[in-house]
Protein backbone atom coordinates (compact mmCIF):
# COMPACT_ATOMS: atom_id res chain seq x y z
CA UNK A 1 0.00 0.00 0.00
CA UNK A 2 1.07 3.57 -0.73
CA UNK A 3 -0.43 6.76 0.64
CA UNK A 4 -2.36 7.61 -2.52
CA UNK A 5 -4.30 4.36 -1.98
CA UNK A 6 -5.78 5.91 1.16
CA UNK A 7 -7.10 8.91 -0.75
CA UNK A 8 -8.64 6.69 -3.40
CA UNK A 9 -10.18 4.46 -0.70
CA UNK A 10 -11.75 7.47 1.03
CA UNK A 11 -13.10 8.75 -2.28
CA UNK A 12 -14.87 5.42 -2.82
CA UNK A 13 -16.10 4.84 0.75
CA UNK A 14 -17.00 8.43 1.70
CA UNK A 15 -17.36 10.30 -1.62
CA UNK A 16 -19.74 12.98 -0.33
CA UNK A 17 -18.14 13.47 3.09
CA UNK A 18 -16.22 16.71 3.52
CA UNK A 19 -12.49 16.03 3.58
CA UNK A 20 -11.00 19.53 3.68
CA UNK A 21 -12.25 22.96 4.70
CA UNK A 22 -10.45 26.28 4.24
CA UNK A 23 -11.63 29.17 6.39
CA UNK A 24 -10.78 32.75 7.12
CA UNK A 25 -12.80 33.61 10.25
CA UNK A 26 -11.92 37.31 10.36
CA UNK A 27 -14.42 39.99 9.39
CA UNK A 28 -11.83 42.77 9.41
CA UNK A 29 -8.03 42.76 9.09
CA UNK A 30 -6.32 42.27 12.42
CA UNK A 31 -3.01 44.21 12.55
CA UNK A 32 -1.71 41.84 15.23
CA UNK A 33 -2.24 38.74 13.13
CA UNK A 34 0.07 37.15 10.59
CA UNK A 35 -1.82 36.89 7.32
CA UNK A 36 -1.75 33.95 4.98
CA UNK A 37 -2.55 34.57 1.33
CA UNK A 38 -5.80 33.59 -0.31
CA UNK A 39 -6.37 30.96 -2.97
CA UNK A 40 -8.41 30.89 -6.16
CA UNK A 41 -11.34 32.85 -4.80
CA UNK A 42 -12.45 36.44 -5.02
CA UNK A 43 -11.42 37.52 -1.53
CA UNK A 44 -9.67 40.50 -0.05
CA UNK A 45 -7.74 40.67 3.22
CA UNK A 46 -10.16 40.74 6.11
CA UNK A 47 -13.04 39.14 4.20
CA UNK A 48 -14.72 36.21 5.90
CA UNK A 49 -15.06 33.11 3.75
CA UNK A 50 -15.26 29.33 3.82
CA UNK A 51 -14.51 26.72 1.16
CA UNK A 52 -14.78 22.96 1.37
CA UNK A 53 -13.95 19.85 -0.63
CA UNK A 54 -15.32 16.32 -0.44
CA UNK A 55 -13.16 13.20 -0.57
CA UNK A 56 -14.36 12.56 -4.12
CA UNK A 57 -13.49 16.10 -5.20
CA UNK A 58 -10.11 15.81 -3.47
CA UNK A 59 -9.21 12.66 -5.39
CA UNK A 60 -10.56 14.08 -8.66
CA UNK A 61 -8.46 17.25 -8.33
CA UNK A 62 -5.37 15.17 -7.53
CA UNK A 63 -5.97 13.02 -10.62
CA UNK A 64 -6.44 16.06 -12.83
CA UNK A 65 -3.25 17.70 -11.64
CA UNK A 66 -1.38 14.43 -12.13
CA UNK A 67 -2.64 14.25 -15.72
CA UNK A 68 -1.75 17.91 -16.31
CA UNK A 69 1.80 17.22 -15.16
CA UNK A 70 2.04 14.19 -17.42
CA UNK A 71 1.01 16.26 -20.45
CA UNK A 72 4.17 18.28 -19.72
CA UNK A 73 6.33 15.19 -19.69
CA UNK A 74 6.52 14.62 -15.94
CA UNK A 75 7.34 10.98 -15.25
CA UNK A 76 8.26 8.66 -12.43
CA UNK A 77 11.30 9.91 -10.54
CA UNK A 78 10.98 13.57 -11.58
CA UNK A 79 10.79 16.27 -8.91
CA UNK A 80 7.95 18.79 -8.63
CA UNK A 81 8.25 21.63 -6.12
CA UNK A 82 5.37 23.19 -4.17
CA UNK A 83 5.68 26.81 -3.05
CA UNK A 84 2.24 27.63 -1.66
CA UNK A 85 0.77 29.04 1.50
CA UNK A 86 -1.75 26.77 3.22
CA UNK A 87 -4.82 26.58 1.00
CA UNK A 88 -7.42 24.13 -0.27
CA UNK A 89 -5.26 23.39 -3.34
CA UNK A 90 -2.16 22.35 -1.36
CA UNK A 91 -2.96 18.72 -0.60
CA UNK A 92 -4.56 17.85 -3.98
CA UNK A 93 -1.41 19.24 -5.61
CA UNK A 94 0.77 17.10 -3.32
CA UNK A 95 -1.19 13.94 -4.05
CA UNK A 96 -1.36 14.74 -7.76
CA UNK A 97 2.43 14.81 -7.87
CA UNK A 98 2.65 11.45 -6.10
CA UNK A 99 0.15 9.89 -8.52
CA UNK A 100 2.54 10.56 -11.42
CA UNK A 101 5.28 8.62 -9.65
CA UNK A 102 7.21 11.90 -9.31
CA UNK A 103 8.57 13.23 -6.03
CA UNK A 104 6.82 16.06 -4.21
CA UNK A 105 9.26 18.77 -3.07
CA UNK A 106 7.57 21.16 -0.59
CA UNK A 107 9.38 24.46 -0.03
CA UNK A 108 9.37 26.75 2.99
CA UNK A 109 7.23 29.81 2.22
CA UNK A 110 9.81 31.98 3.97
CA UNK A 111 12.56 31.13 1.52
CA UNK A 112 14.22 34.07 -0.17
CA UNK A 113 14.69 34.05 -3.94
CA UNK A 114 18.23 32.74 -3.50
CA UNK A 115 17.03 29.95 -1.22
CA UNK A 116 14.34 28.96 -3.72
CA UNK A 117 16.98 28.76 -6.43
CA UNK A 118 19.40 26.82 -4.22
CA UNK A 119 16.80 24.24 -3.16
CA UNK A 120 15.40 23.83 -6.68
CA UNK A 121 18.88 23.10 -8.00
CA UNK A 122 19.76 20.83 -5.10
CA UNK A 123 16.64 18.68 -5.60
CA UNK A 124 16.79 18.66 -9.44
CA UNK A 125 13.33 20.23 -9.65
CA UNK A 126 11.78 20.25 -13.14
CA UNK A 127 8.37 21.78 -12.33
CA UNK A 128 7.40 24.45 -9.79
CA UNK A 129 3.89 25.36 -8.64
CA UNK A 130 3.61 28.62 -6.71
CA UNK A 131 1.15 31.19 -5.35
CA UNK A 132 0.72 34.99 -5.59
CA UNK A 133 2.91 35.87 -2.62
CA UNK A 134 5.93 34.31 -4.38
CA UNK A 135 5.67 35.98 -7.79
CA UNK A 136 8.47 38.48 -7.17
CA UNK A 137 10.84 35.91 -5.72
CA UNK A 138 10.27 33.33 -8.46
CA UNK A 139 10.38 35.95 -11.21
CA UNK A 140 13.81 37.11 -10.05
CA UNK A 141 15.41 33.65 -10.42
CA UNK A 142 13.40 31.63 -12.96
CA UNK A 143 15.74 32.50 -15.83
CA UNK A 144 18.60 31.01 -13.78
CA UNK A 145 16.83 27.64 -13.41
CA UNK A 146 17.13 25.90 -16.80
CA UNK A 147 16.10 22.53 -15.37
CA UNK A 148 12.62 23.87 -14.57
CA UNK A 149 10.62 23.52 -17.77
CA UNK A 150 7.16 24.39 -16.43
CA UNK A 151 5.74 26.81 -13.88
CA UNK A 152 2.15 26.64 -12.62
CA UNK A 153 0.54 29.52 -10.80
CA UNK A 154 -2.26 29.23 -8.22
CA UNK A 155 -4.10 32.54 -8.23
CA UNK A 156 -5.29 35.43 -10.37
CA UNK A 157 -3.18 37.59 -12.73
CA UNK A 158 -0.87 34.83 -13.91
CA UNK A 159 2.75 35.93 -14.60
CA UNK A 160 3.76 35.64 -18.25
CA UNK A 161 6.36 32.96 -17.51
CA UNK A 162 3.81 30.58 -15.93
CA UNK A 163 0.61 28.71 -16.75
CA UNK A 164 -2.43 28.90 -14.51
CA UNK A 165 -3.29 25.96 -12.30
CA UNK A 166 -6.89 26.21 -13.58
CA UNK A 167 -5.75 24.19 -16.61
CA UNK A 168 -6.52 21.14 -14.45
CA UNK A 169 -10.19 21.77 -15.33
CA UNK A 170 -9.53 20.42 -18.83
CA UNK A 171 -7.67 17.30 -17.68
CA UNK A 172 -8.95 13.79 -17.13
CA UNK A 173 -10.27 12.92 -13.67
CA UNK A 174 -9.15 9.30 -14.04
CA UNK A 175 -6.03 8.30 -12.09
CA UNK A 176 -3.02 7.85 -14.38
CA UNK A 177 -1.81 4.29 -14.87
CA UNK A 178 1.54 4.65 -13.14
CA UNK A 179 3.01 1.84 -11.03
CA UNK A 180 4.95 2.64 -7.86
CA UNK A 181 5.29 0.89 -4.53
CA UNK A 182 6.30 1.53 -0.95
CA UNK A 183 10.02 1.28 -1.70
CA UNK A 184 9.94 3.96 -4.39
CA UNK A 185 11.01 7.54 -3.73
CA UNK A 186 8.08 9.80 -2.77
CA UNK A 187 9.19 13.18 -1.45
CA UNK A 188 12.08 15.50 -0.70
CA UNK A 189 11.86 17.79 2.32
CA UNK A 190 14.44 20.37 3.31
CA UNK A 191 16.34 20.63 6.54
CA UNK A 192 19.53 22.37 7.56
CA UNK A 193 22.35 22.10 10.03
CA UNK A 194 24.17 24.86 11.83
CA UNK A 195 25.73 26.05 8.58
CA UNK A 196 22.30 27.15 7.44
CA UNK A 197 22.58 25.44 4.04
CA UNK A 198 19.51 23.25 3.42
CA UNK A 199 19.90 19.53 2.95
CA UNK A 200 17.48 17.60 0.76
CA UNK A 201 15.90 14.78 2.75
CA UNK A 202 14.74 11.87 0.61
CA UNK A 203 11.82 9.75 1.82
CA UNK A 204 10.20 6.66 0.32
CA UNK A 205 6.47 5.98 0.07
CA UNK A 206 6.70 3.56 3.01
CA UNK A 207 7.72 6.45 5.30
CA UNK A 208 4.57 8.37 4.39
CA UNK A 209 2.21 5.44 4.89
CA UNK A 210 3.81 4.49 8.20
CA UNK A 211 3.53 8.06 9.47
CA UNK A 212 -0.24 7.67 9.00
CA UNK A 213 -0.22 4.56 11.17
CA UNK A 214 1.98 6.11 13.85
CA UNK A 215 -0.12 9.27 14.13
CA UNK A 216 -3.45 7.45 14.18
CA UNK A 217 -2.17 5.03 16.82
CA UNK A 218 -1.02 7.87 19.06
CA UNK A 219 -4.14 10.03 18.88
CA UNK A 220 -6.93 7.66 17.92
CA UNK A 221 -8.47 9.65 15.08
CA UNK A 222 -11.85 8.44 13.85
CA UNK A 223 -14.18 9.61 11.08
CA UNK A 224 -15.97 11.70 13.68
CA UNK A 225 -12.86 13.72 14.56
CA UNK A 226 -12.16 17.13 13.06
CA UNK A 227 -8.52 18.21 12.90
CA UNK A 228 -7.75 21.94 12.94
CA UNK A 229 -4.62 22.49 10.84
CA UNK A 230 -2.79 25.74 11.55
CA UNK A 231 0.97 25.14 10.92
CA UNK A 232 2.31 25.25 7.34
CA UNK A 233 1.77 22.15 5.22
CA UNK A 234 5.26 22.36 3.69
CA UNK A 235 6.55 21.13 7.04
CA UNK A 236 6.51 17.46 7.92
CA UNK A 237 4.88 18.26 11.28
CA UNK A 238 1.49 19.57 10.14
CA UNK A 239 1.18 17.18 7.23
CA UNK A 240 2.07 14.05 9.19
CA UNK A 241 -0.45 14.93 11.89
CA UNK A 242 -3.03 15.36 9.13
CA UNK A 243 -2.09 11.91 7.85
CA UNK A 244 -3.88 10.46 10.89
CA UNK A 245 -7.10 12.07 9.65
CA UNK A 246 -6.43 10.73 6.15
CA UNK A 247 -6.15 7.20 7.51
CA UNK A 248 -9.35 7.58 9.53
CA UNK A 249 -11.30 9.40 6.81
CA UNK A 250 -11.89 12.36 9.13
CA UNK A 251 -12.44 16.00 8.22
CA UNK A 252 -9.70 18.62 8.49
CA UNK A 253 -9.92 22.41 8.62
CA UNK A 254 -7.19 24.68 7.25
CA UNK A 255 -7.16 27.94 9.20
CA UNK A 256 -5.87 30.97 7.32
CA UNK A 257 -3.96 32.94 9.92
CA UNK A 258 -3.43 32.73 13.65
CA UNK A 259 -4.85 34.57 16.64
CA UNK A 260 -6.43 33.29 19.87
CA UNK A 261 -9.88 34.44 18.77
CA UNK A 262 -9.55 32.88 15.33
CA UNK A 263 -8.42 29.54 16.75
CA UNK A 264 -11.26 29.36 19.27
CA UNK A 265 -13.80 30.55 16.71
CA UNK A 266 -12.63 27.88 14.26
CA UNK A 267 -12.82 25.18 16.95
CA UNK A 268 -16.31 26.37 17.86
CA UNK A 269 -17.78 26.84 14.38
CA UNK A 270 -16.17 23.80 12.74
CA UNK A 271 -16.64 21.57 15.81
CA UNK A 272 -12.91 20.73 15.89
CA UNK A 273 -11.90 17.90 18.21
CA UNK A 274 -8.10 17.86 17.70
CA UNK A 275 -5.84 20.92 17.58
CA UNK A 276 -2.07 20.92 17.19
CA UNK A 277 -0.54 24.09 18.61
CA UNK A 278 2.89 25.62 18.92
CA UNK A 279 3.95 26.91 22.32
CA UNK A 280 3.42 30.63 21.46
CA UNK A 281 -0.13 29.98 20.25
CA UNK A 282 -1.08 28.10 23.42
CA UNK A 283 0.54 30.86 25.48
CA UNK A 284 -1.40 33.54 23.56
CA UNK A 285 -4.72 31.77 24.10
CA UNK A 286 -4.15 31.53 27.86
CA UNK A 287 -2.95 35.14 28.08
CA UNK A 288 -6.03 36.36 26.18
CA UNK A 289 -8.28 34.46 28.56
CA UNK A 290 -6.44 35.87 31.59
CA UNK A 291 -6.76 39.43 30.27
CA UNK A 292 -10.46 38.99 29.65
CA UNK A 293 -10.09 39.50 25.91
CA UNK A 294 -11.72 36.11 25.41
CA UNK A 295 -14.73 34.72 27.25
CA UNK A 296 -14.90 30.96 26.82
CA UNK A 297 -18.67 31.08 27.26
CA UNK A 298 -18.84 32.65 23.79
CA UNK A 299 -17.60 29.44 22.14
CA UNK A 300 -18.74 25.85 21.78
CA UNK A 301 -15.68 23.92 22.92
CA UNK A 302 -17.08 20.83 24.59
CA UNK A 303 -16.16 18.57 21.68
CA UNK A 304 -12.46 19.60 21.76
CA UNK A 305 -10.78 16.48 23.15
CA UNK A 306 -7.06 16.75 22.35
CA UNK A 307 -4.49 19.55 22.36
CA UNK A 308 -1.01 18.49 21.38
CA UNK A 309 2.22 20.44 20.87
CA UNK A 310 5.38 19.79 18.93
CA UNK A 311 8.29 21.48 17.14
CA UNK A 312 9.95 22.83 20.30
CA UNK A 313 10.45 22.09 24.02
CA UNK A 314 7.26 22.57 26.01
CA UNK A 315 7.42 24.33 29.43
CA UNK A 316 5.68 22.11 32.03
CA UNK A 317 4.23 25.27 33.61
CA UNK A 318 2.37 25.99 30.36
CA UNK A 319 0.66 22.61 30.37
CA UNK A 320 -0.24 22.92 34.05
CA UNK A 321 -1.82 26.25 33.22
CA UNK A 322 -3.60 24.82 30.18
CA UNK A 323 -5.07 21.94 32.16
CA UNK A 324 -6.37 24.36 34.77
CA UNK A 325 -8.36 26.15 32.04
CA UNK A 326 -9.21 23.08 29.93
CA UNK A 327 -9.31 20.22 32.45
CA UNK A 328 -11.04 17.82 30.05
CA UNK A 329 -8.42 18.02 27.32
CA UNK A 330 -6.06 15.16 26.64
CA UNK A 331 -2.54 16.43 26.05
CA UNK A 332 0.40 15.02 24.12
CA UNK A 333 3.75 16.27 22.96
CA UNK A 334 5.55 14.90 19.92
CA UNK A 335 9.23 14.77 19.06
CA UNK A 336 10.63 14.23 15.61
CA UNK A 337 12.75 15.48 12.76
CA UNK A 338 12.17 15.90 9.06
CA UNK A 339 14.72 13.10 8.73
CA UNK A 340 12.29 10.86 10.66
CA UNK A 341 9.28 12.02 8.61
CA UNK A 342 8.14 14.50 11.23
CA UNK A 343 6.76 14.07 14.74
CA UNK A 344 6.04 10.79 16.42
CA UNK A 345 9.27 8.84 16.67
CA UNK A 346 9.10 9.81 20.35
CA UNK A 347 5.92 10.99 22.02
CA UNK A 348 4.65 11.52 25.52
CA UNK A 349 1.29 9.77 25.18
CA UNK A 350 -2.03 11.14 26.39
CA UNK A 351 -1.97 8.73 29.32
CA UNK A 352 1.32 10.14 30.64
CA UNK A 353 0.37 13.66 31.63
CA UNK A 354 2.20 13.06 34.92
CA UNK A 355 5.45 13.03 32.92
CA UNK A 356 5.11 16.50 31.39
CA UNK A 357 8.61 17.78 30.76
CA UNK A 358 9.68 14.57 29.06
CA UNK A 359 9.46 14.16 25.31
CA UNK A 360 8.21 10.68 26.08
CA UNK A 361 8.88 7.15 24.93
CA UNK A 362 9.48 5.60 21.50
CA UNK A 363 6.47 6.07 19.24
CA UNK A 364 4.39 3.37 17.59
CA UNK A 365 6.60 1.33 15.21
CA UNK A 366 9.71 3.17 16.50
CA UNK A 367 12.72 2.35 18.66
CA UNK A 368 14.94 4.83 20.50
CA UNK A 369 18.21 4.70 22.40
CA UNK A 370 20.63 7.10 24.05
CA UNK A 371 24.28 6.49 23.26
CA UNK A 372 27.73 7.73 24.18
CA UNK A 373 30.14 9.08 21.53
CA UNK A 374 31.40 5.54 20.88
CA UNK A 375 27.87 4.38 20.04
CA UNK A 376 27.26 2.38 23.22
CA UNK A 377 24.01 2.70 25.15
CA UNK A 378 24.31 4.84 28.27
CA UNK A 379 22.88 3.66 31.55
CA UNK A 380 20.84 5.25 34.30
CA UNK A 381 20.33 8.97 33.85
CA UNK A 382 23.56 9.51 31.89
CA UNK A 383 23.40 12.03 29.08
CA UNK A 384 24.04 10.86 25.54
CA UNK A 385 22.87 11.37 21.98
CA UNK A 386 19.31 10.37 21.14
CA UNK A 387 19.09 7.93 18.23
CA UNK A 388 15.94 6.50 16.65
CA UNK A 389 15.08 3.62 14.33
CA UNK A 390 11.84 2.98 12.49
CA UNK A 391 9.99 2.88 9.18
CA UNK A 392 10.02 6.68 8.84
CA UNK A 393 13.80 7.14 8.75
CA UNK A 394 14.93 8.93 5.62
CA UNK A 395 16.63 7.07 2.78
CA UNK A 396 19.44 9.61 2.59
CA UNK A 397 20.36 13.23 2.14
CA UNK A 398 19.86 13.54 -1.60
CA UNK A 399 23.19 13.94 -3.40
CA UNK A 400 25.09 14.24 -0.11
CA UNK A 401 26.63 10.93 0.90
CA UNK A 402 29.02 12.51 3.39
CA UNK A 403 26.21 14.11 5.39
CA UNK A 404 24.17 10.90 5.13
CA UNK A 405 27.00 8.85 6.61
CA UNK A 406 27.27 11.27 9.53
CA UNK A 407 23.65 10.87 10.59
CA UNK A 408 22.71 7.34 9.43
CA UNK A 409 24.61 4.47 11.00
CA UNK A 410 23.02 1.23 9.90
CA UNK A 411 19.30 1.54 10.60
CA UNK A 412 19.81 4.15 13.32
CA UNK A 413 19.27 7.87 12.80
CA UNK A 414 21.51 10.05 14.99
CA UNK A 415 19.39 13.05 15.93
CA UNK A 416 22.10 15.38 17.22
CA UNK A 417 20.03 15.96 20.38
CA UNK A 418 21.44 15.19 23.81
CA UNK A 419 19.06 13.39 26.13
CA UNK A 420 18.69 11.24 29.22
CA UNK A 421 16.18 8.75 30.62
CA UNK A 422 14.45 8.61 33.97
CA UNK A 423 13.88 5.44 35.99
CA UNK A 424 10.64 4.77 34.08
CA UNK A 425 12.26 4.97 30.67
CA UNK A 426 10.92 8.41 29.73
CA UNK A 427 13.28 10.49 27.61
CA UNK A 428 14.17 14.11 28.43
CA UNK A 429 16.06 16.43 26.10
CA UNK A 430 19.08 18.06 27.71
CA UNK A 431 20.65 20.12 24.94
CA UNK A 432 21.23 20.11 21.20
CA UNK A 433 24.54 19.22 19.71
CA UNK A 434 23.72 21.56 16.92
CA UNK A 435 23.38 25.25 17.55
CA UNK A 436 20.06 25.61 15.78
CA UNK A 437 17.74 28.00 17.62
CA UNK A 438 14.07 26.97 17.73
CA UNK A 439 11.91 30.05 18.17
CA UNK A 440 8.15 29.63 18.05
CA UNK A 441 8.57 26.30 16.26
CA UNK A 442 10.78 27.79 13.51
CA UNK A 443 14.43 26.91 13.07
CA UNK A 444 16.94 29.74 13.00
CA UNK A 445 20.46 29.06 11.82
CA UNK A 446 22.95 31.25 13.67
CA UNK A 447 25.61 31.17 10.96
CA UNK A 448 23.22 32.83 8.50
CA UNK A 449 22.57 35.69 10.90
CA UNK A 450 26.24 35.95 11.87
CA UNK A 451 27.30 36.13 8.22
CA UNK A 452 24.81 38.92 7.61
CA UNK A 453 25.91 40.95 10.64
CA UNK A 454 29.56 40.64 9.64
CA UNK A 455 28.73 42.76 6.60
CA UNK A 456 28.52 45.72 8.98
CA UNK A 457 31.84 47.60 8.85
CA UNK A 458 31.74 48.34 12.58
CA UNK A 459 31.53 44.70 13.68
CA UNK A 460 34.73 42.79 14.43
CA UNK A 461 33.14 39.52 15.50
CA UNK A 462 29.68 38.17 16.27
CA UNK A 463 28.06 35.08 17.76
CA UNK A 464 24.35 34.28 17.74
CA UNK A 465 22.93 32.05 20.46
CA UNK A 466 19.51 31.10 21.72
CA UNK A 467 18.24 32.50 25.00
CA UNK A 468 15.28 31.06 26.91
CA UNK A 469 11.93 32.75 26.35
CA UNK A 470 8.69 31.82 28.09
CA UNK A 471 6.55 32.38 25.00
CA UNK A 472 8.72 31.42 22.02
CA UNK A 473 10.89 28.78 23.69
CA UNK A 474 14.04 30.56 22.54
CA UNK A 475 14.96 33.88 21.00
CA UNK A 476 18.03 34.76 18.97
CA UNK A 477 20.58 36.98 20.74
CA UNK A 478 23.53 38.49 18.90
CA UNK A 479 26.70 39.00 20.94
CA UNK A 480 28.56 41.68 18.99
CA UNK A 481 32.21 42.60 19.38
CA UNK A 482 32.83 45.98 17.78
CA UNK A 483 36.04 47.10 16.19
CA UNK A 484 38.16 49.07 18.73
CA UNK A 485 37.65 52.40 16.99
CA UNK A 486 33.93 52.02 16.49
CA UNK A 487 30.78 52.67 18.49
CA UNK A 488 27.23 51.54 17.81
CA UNK A 489 23.85 51.43 19.49
CA UNK A 490 21.25 48.69 19.73
CA UNK A 491 18.88 50.76 17.58
CA UNK A 492 21.55 51.12 14.92
CA UNK A 493 22.09 47.35 14.74
CA UNK A 494 18.36 46.70 14.66
CA UNK A 495 18.02 49.13 11.77
CA UNK A 496 20.84 47.35 9.93
CA UNK A 497 19.00 44.03 10.42
CA UNK A 498 15.88 45.26 8.64
CA UNK A 499 17.26 43.67 5.49
CA UNK A 500 16.77 40.28 7.14
CA UNK A 501 13.36 38.57 7.15
CA UNK A 502 11.60 39.53 10.38
CA UNK A 503 11.82 36.06 11.90
CA UNK A 504 15.61 35.98 11.41
CA UNK A 505 16.31 39.28 13.15
CA UNK A 506 17.98 38.99 16.57
CA UNK A 507 15.60 39.80 19.41
CA UNK A 508 18.47 40.84 21.71
CA UNK A 509 21.64 42.79 20.94
CA UNK A 510 24.50 42.38 23.40
CA UNK A 511 27.75 44.29 23.03
CA UNK A 512 30.58 42.17 24.45
CA UNK A 513 33.69 40.21 23.53
CA UNK A 514 33.22 37.01 21.52
CA UNK A 515 35.35 34.21 23.01
CA UNK A 516 37.06 31.74 20.68
CA UNK A 517 39.04 28.63 21.56
CA UNK A 518 42.61 27.93 20.39
CA UNK A 519 41.37 26.39 17.14
CA UNK A 520 39.40 29.54 16.30
CA UNK A 521 35.92 28.22 17.06
CA UNK A 522 33.45 30.41 18.91
CA UNK A 523 32.86 29.09 22.40
CA UNK A 524 29.07 29.14 22.33
CA UNK A 525 28.66 26.96 25.43
CA UNK A 526 30.57 29.61 27.36
CA UNK A 527 28.35 32.36 25.95
CA UNK A 528 25.21 30.45 26.92
CA UNK A 529 26.61 29.97 30.40
CA UNK A 530 27.27 33.70 30.68
CA UNK A 531 24.03 35.08 29.25
CA UNK A 532 21.36 32.49 29.86
CA UNK A 533 21.72 32.90 33.62
CA UNK A 534 22.04 36.68 33.80
CA UNK A 535 19.55 39.45 33.39
CA UNK A 536 19.94 40.63 29.81
CA UNK A 537 19.53 44.24 30.77
CA UNK A 538 22.91 44.08 32.49
CA UNK A 539 24.59 43.09 29.24
CA UNK A 540 22.83 45.45 26.89
CA UNK A 541 25.16 48.39 27.28
CA UNK A 542 26.21 50.59 24.43
CA UNK A 543 29.84 50.84 23.44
Amino acid sequence: MVITDLLERNAKLYPDDVALVEINPANQPDPNTTWHEFSLIEATPGERYRREMTWKEFDTKANRFANLLMTRGVKKGDKVAILLMNCLEWLPVYFGILKTGALAVPMNYRYSADEIKYCAELADVSVLIFGPEFVGRVESVYKELPLITDYFYVGKDTPDFADNYSLVTYCSSIAPAVEYDKEDDAAIYFSSGTTGFPKAILHAHKALINSCRTEQNHHGQTRDDVFLCIPPLYHTGAKMHWFGSLLAGGRSVILKGVSPEWILRAVSEERATIVWLLVPWAQDILDSIDRGDIDLKDYRLGQWRLMHIGAQPVPPSLIKRWKSVFPNHDYDTNYGLSESIGPGCVHLGVENIHKVGAIGVPGYLWEADIVSPDGKSVTGDEVGELIVKGPGVMKCYYKNQKATDEILKGEWLYTGDMAKRDEDGFIYLVDRKKDVIITGGENLYPVQIEDFLRRNDKIKDVAVIGLPDNRLGEIAAAIIELKPECTATEDEINEFCRELPRYKRPRKIIFADVPRNPTGKIEKPKLREIYCGKRLVEAQTTR
